[in-house]
This record gives C-alpha cells, sequence and structure tokens, in this order.
C-alpha cells in the first residue's frame, strides 16, 4: 500500500473483466486514492481488452493474471473487486479474505444461501483483523434513498404500514444470449429478482425491517432458452406487521423506472429512478386527522428534504481513508436473501400454474428453515 498521499492509496485488482468489471474500473478511476493494478479473468482476451482500456485513459496499464493466486504473487493487491459470474463470488470473495485481502463483491451475494452463511462468519472474523468485506448495494448512497432511512429511524413516517416496489426492465434475447451462464441457476442463481430487482430488494429491506411471509409467483414470459423467471410478483409480510409488494420483470419493453412507495400512519415517500420525487410527513399526530387527503392535497416536501440532506455530494463522506467513508453496506447472511429466496423457492417447489409458470409460499419461522408451502 502506498503511503505517498495524505490517504493512502489502495492497489485494486478487478476479478472479472466483463461489463461490470468495466463499470467498477470508471469507478475507481474516478477516486484519487484507489488504483487498478491488476486484472484477473480466466478469459485472458478479456484481460488484455480492459487493461488496454484503462492504459487509453491515462492511467498505468495493469498486469493481467488467471487467477487470484497469480495476481496476489505477482503484484501489489489492498483490495479485491469481485464482478465474476454471480455463482462464483463467496468462493472467490473467501480466497481475498484468506489472502488478507479487503473484497467488495458484486451483487447478489451469491446464489447459494448456505455459501452466504460462509462469508458471513468470514467478514466477521476479518472485521476484527482490519478487513473490510462489503457487498455492493450502492443506492444505500443515493440522497433520496438517506432521506427516506433517516426519516423512517426518526419515526416521521409513523408507523410503515406498507410499501410498493417495482422494477420494470427490459432485457433483450440477446443479453441472455451473451453469455451461457446468464439466465442459469447454477451461475446467475434467479431472474428479474437476484439480478435486476436485487438493489430495489435490498432498500425495500432496509426500510421495512425482516420478513416472515413471502408469497411469490414467478414467469418466463419473453425470453426462450432462459431456466429463470423473467417476471415475478410477491407480496411480503414484515416482522413489524407492515406489508408489501414487490414486481420485479426485464420483459417491460422498452424499459420503464424503477419505483419505491414507503408509507406510513404519519407520512410517506416514492422514490422513482433513484430520486425522491414525494416526501411528506406530518409534523403531529393531529394534522393527520385534519390535514390534506391525498398526494395533490399534501405538499410535496421533497426538495425541502433534500437541501436539508446537503445534496449528493453528501452521500460519501470523506474519511482518513477509502474504506472508512459511510458505513459500507454490511453481508447479512441470510437476513438479506429473504425475497431472493422466496422467489427461487417458488419456482423449485411451487405448483405449475400454467406455461413457464411457478408459484409459492415461504413463511420465516424464528426456529428452523424456512418452510415453503404451495
Amino acid at each position: 500500500m502506498s503511503t505517498e498521499t495524505s490517504n493512502p492509496i489502495l492497489n485494486v485488482a478487478i476479478a472479472g473483466c466483463g461489463t461490470i468489471g468495466r463499470t467498477h474500473a470508471a469507478s475507481v478511476a474516478e477516486i484519487a486514492d484507489l488504483q487498478v493494478t491488476a486484472l484477473v479473468d480466466e478469459i485472458a482476451e478479456a484481460a488484455d481488452a480492459l487493461a488496454q482500456h484503462i492504459e487509453d485513459q491515462g492511467a498505468a496499464r495493469p498486469a493481467t493474471f488467471r487467477s487470484l493466486d497469480e495476481a496476489f504473487a505477482g503484484a501489489d493487491v489492498d483490495l479485491v473487486i469481485i464482478a465474476t459470474p454471480s455463482g462464483l463470488h463467496i468462493e472467490q470473495a473467501l480466497e481475498v479474505l484468506n489472502a488478507g485481502k479487503h473484497v467488495v463483491i458484486e451483487k447478489p451475494l451469491d446464489v447459494n444461501l448456505n455459501r452466504a452463511d460462509d462469508i458471513l462468519a468470514a467478514a466477521k472474523a476479518a472485521e476484527e483483523k482490519g478487513l473490510v468485506a462489503s457487498v455492493i448495494s450502492q443506492h444505500r448512497f443515493d440522497p433520496a434513498s438517506i432521506v427516506v432511512d433517516e426519516a423512517r429511524r426518526a419515526g416521521r413516517f409513523g408507523r410503515l404500514t406498507s410499501a410498493i416496489a417495482s422494477v420494470s426492465w427490459y432485457r433483450s434475447q440477446g443479453y441472455y444470449d451473451s453469455g451461457a451462464w446468464r439466465g442459469t441457476w447454477a451461475m446467475d442463481g434467479g431472474g428479474a429478482v437476484m439480478n435486476q430487482g436485487v438493489h430495489t430488494v435490498d432498500l425495500l429491506l432496509w426500510f421495512l425491517g425482516t420478513p416472515v411471509e413471502i408469497s411469490a409467483k414467478t414467469a418466463l414470459l419473453a425470453h426462450t432458452g432462459v431456466e429463470v423467471e423473467d417476471t415475478a410478483v410477491a407480496t411480503v409480510t414484515f416482522e413489524s406487521g407492515a406489508l408489501a409488494v414487490l414486481h420485479a420483470t426485464t420483459a417491460a419493453y422498452p424499459g420503464l423506472s424503477v419505483r419505491l412507495q414507503v408509507m406510513g400512519s404519519m407520512g410517506s415517500a416514492v422514490i422513482d429512478s433513484d430520486n425522491l420525487q414525494f416526501f411528506h410527513a406530518a409534523a403531529t399526530e393531529e394534522e393527520t386527522q385534519s390535514g390534506p387527503m391525498g398526494m395533490p392535497g399534501a405538499s410535496n416536501q421533497a426538495e425541502a428534504e433534500l437541501a436539508r440532506f446537503g445534496g449528493p455530494g453528501a452521500a460519501i463522506k470523506a474519511g482518513p481513508h477509502p474504506l472508512s467513508r459511510r458505513p459500507h453496506p454490511p453481508i447479512q447472511g441470510r437476513g438479506g436473501c429473504h425475497p431472493e429466496r422466496a422467489a427461487r423457492r417458488g419456482h423449485h417447489r411451487g405448483r405449475c400454474a400454467g406455461a413457464g409458470h411457478r408459484a409459492g409460499t415461504v413463511r420465516f419461522g424464528h426456529t428452523g428453515p424456512p418452510r415453503a408451502h404451495c
């Protein structure tokens, strides 16, 4: 680790040099105290192409390797970003932590909940050694998300009663055909929920807490040669008693927005395409008895809330080193995977409800594993 500047330079290795690997390389380039020193991909051409791209952008050309072991032996590495197919995430993250490096894991955490337990234990042990293990949940840093989270923590929404989460995206057949791992249970772990909807699921859990029962139906409606769903709907019951509706699809041409509505007895908020579209919280309970009814009559406090928050630049506050900025999204193990588990259980354990359809209900008890009821 270089210490030539006021903040130590962290040397970064990116494992997986496809589309998401390139996205991470671009993000690293925007942070002065990070530099890519190694690229890892079993496809040498992919690593070489990304190395050339980084060099073309004016940075030093990183070394390329076929495995993490080779990278650790041949380059200076402090932090590894895992951007490989989902089914490899935890296997590689454990290798990184065992080597004494920080690790950031691209979503989803993995496709297997037992492996999620393994990384949870490893992350806790690594933390005692001063290592960071985090999963990509970047929307927790959006100004809109932070405003809503702070408001619900302060009780400004009163009792949280319900939420509606919808991810209405489109992915072409060519998207699924572009990689043999895409749309498979073994490597993708799921479809519209696990892959595209996972960030919205993360925010839903962050705001409403622990789910205790989920009823889900999934379907493959607009794509072929794919094992997983391209459309899913679910109803979720939370430990607090709050209810939610979850919808995720990659079959909404040409692609619509991601929308999350959080509603309570004293206030509500709407996040649409990462922006705080609506926010209103009553100052007192008395106001809810005599105040306006419906969004048209209620003043939209979103602009004032964002101004109080301090704007986008306040989302991440600089600390003594890049990994000590605003608390990183923790690895939560099973607690962070329930809706994905429900969709997968619904697919595997449900009754056939028509061509390409699966349905099921999962109830989560405090003892023993979840039980699927169809």
